[in-house]
């Protein structure tokens, strides 16, 4: 009897990968476009390896627009650490996250498609409201309101391929 090559389980490593090569193809493609069999092979499993992490395509997804929002929100608290002022400190970082190319959050792309499903999107108006509601104190002023929704605004025209260059600067020294 020969021993045959086994191969190390990385589940975390595989799971990685998987919603990786899912964000890249449904930024490309969109959500609903997404198959089960396209991430499988852009992962380099088989279907059935995908299915053991994520056991259904609305899964995959959701689990990937928690990533998303787990990524942008690392991010933001990157920037609001390193950030001294208390007021607007939230907003700043809002801003900077989502404006500033250098940022370590999700890909833009990535949260446009997610933003195309009226239930993943109404995830991420959730977390913003916990955000804001834990933010009042320093950024509950409605102004500091307007400024993250021009965030928003030029970050759309941004992933629509729009030179917004200086918008990030102009909004941070409105706060």
């Amino acid at each position: 009897m020969t021993e045959g090559y086994h191969r190390r389980k990385q589940p975390d490593l595989i799971r990685a990968t998987l919603l990786a090569e899912a964000g890249a193809l449904a930024a490309r493609i969109g959500v609903q476009a997404l198959t089960v069999q396209a991430v499988a092979v852009a992962a380099g499993v088989t279907k059935g390896g995908l299915l053991h992490h994520f056991p259904s395509k609305d899964l995959l997804v959701r689990a990937l627009q928690a990533d998303a929002i787990a990524g942008f929100d690392a991010a933001m608290q990157g920037y609001m650490a390193a950030d001294p002022l208390p007021r607007g400190r939230f907003t700043r970082a809002y801003v900077r996250t989502c404006l500033d190319r250098a940022a370590d959050g999700p890909s833009p792309m990535l949260i446009a498609a997610l933003w195309a499903d009226p239930v993943l999107r109404r995830d991420w108006y959730d977390w913003m409201a916990r955000q804001e509601a834990t933010h009042a104190a320093t950024d509950g002023d409605p102004a500091l309101q307007q400024i993250r929704l021009a965030a928003d605004g030029v970050w759309l025209a941004q992933t629509n391929g729009n030179d917004m260059a200086g918008w990030m600067d102009r909004l941070i020294a409105a706060i």
